[in-house]
């Protein structure tokens, strides 16, 4: 079907990894239109340009202002060092553009919550890519926890490992832990209140602005919800041992989602325990994997970025603010593992 709208003029800033994907599938989108690339190294400008056969009409920019400078902009997309994103994103909006940042958007909540009044005052539409949120899994999990599918909840188990990639600009907390925050505290429909955590470094033990003692390589969360649902999240870039996996237990089942097992990640295992003249048994076990939607998270949620912007509507699933909330929560967690306190919030 042909979109009534005319397709929306897009920069997007940095060409690493993630940088790479994003502009993979703001290609494939008949609503996009990607009229610049921005990257410090002209070298991989080079390289992406031959890579996706950019044409000649799109702008090649070592600079991020001079892709600004471009008056048939409608947004911008930012995939730079997460320390970079708070002068890039407030100079779009500044030109009344709409943005799409990677998360963190920020490493600070108050310059967070500075640029979600900058898009109000602007009428700018701000969404962050937490990608995870727009996984079917996800989705799926969501409405079995609308459902009290899993019964009375008590508590979640997150592990999230691998042998890198090793991040530069923050430390293992920002750059993993953050998913799985994302995700718990949509299906569960709350933020935490109290956060405690514990990690060790190897790696880059040099004081950065935001990381005084550097950057994480592994660490523990202890999360408690106001339901008093506690979780425990383990992160590491250190660790062959890949692991993509998050469970929320409940009285009646758990749900689990494992990304390691591709072809049905989302799980759900029912079960109960009974007394007996034993002690307790279990019973009513059963096992269901749960049929997926094949669709690519980060498509979809390039989509919907387009939509928002399409009809300047804010995102009803990763908003500023969403994006803010889970930035107050990942300064919890530094300041719990810089301190060796519980920090409530």
């Amino acid at each position: 079907m042909t979109s009534l709208h005319p397709p929306i003029k897009l920069a997007l800033f940095g060409l690493g990894r993630w940088g790479t994907h994003l502009l993979r599938n703001l290609l494939a989108l008949p609503e996009a239109e990607v009229v610049a690339v921005v990257d410090a190294s002209p070298h991989r400008l080079a390289q992406v340009r031959q890579q996706f056969s950019l044409p000649d009409s799109v702008q090649s920019c070592e600079h991020w202002p001079a892709a600004l400078a471009s008056a048939t902009l409608d947004a911008v997309v930012v995939a730079t060092p997460a320390s970079t994103h708070y002068a890039i994103i407030k100079a779009a909006l500044e030109k009344r553009l709409h943005v799409l940042s990677e998360k963190p958007m920020t490493l600070d909540s108050a310059s967070c919550a500075a640029l979600c009044q900058l898009a109000t005052a602007q009428g700018r539409q701000l969404v962050v890519d937490h990608t995870y949120l727009f996984h079917p899994a996800v989705q799926q999990g969501y409405q079995l926890c609308q459902q009290q599918e899993m019964g009375h909840l008590r508590y979640a188990y997150a592990a999230r490992t691998n042998l890198g990639p090793v991040r530069p600009d923050v430390d293992a907390f920002w750059d993993l832990a953050i998913h799985d925050l994302s995700i718990l505290n949509y299906w569960l429909g709350q933020r935490p209140t109290q956060v405690s955590a514990w990690g060790a470094l190897w790696l880059q033990p040099q004081a950065q602005p935001h990381f005084p003692s550097g950057l994480r390589d592994a660490g523990w969360v202890r999360l408690t919800y106001p339901t008093q649902v506690e979780a425990t999240l383990h992160v590491s870039w250190l660790n062959p041992d890949k692991q993509r996996r998050l469970g929320l237990v409940g009285d009646r089942g758990t749900l689990v989602f494992d990304e390691m097992v591709q072809n049905s990640p989302l799980t759900l295992y029912r079960g109960t325990l009974t007394t007996s003249d034993t002690g307790f048994v279990p019973d009513a076990l059963a096992q269901q994997r749960l049929a997926l939607s094949t669709a690519e998270p980060l498509a979809c949620m390039c989509r919907h970025f387009l939509d928002c912007v399409q009809h300047n509507r804010p995102s009803a699933l990763s908003s500023g603010q969403v994006a803010t909330d889970l930035v107050q929560i990942m300064e919890a967690i530094s300041q719990a593992a810089e301190t060796g306190t519980t920090v409530s919030m």
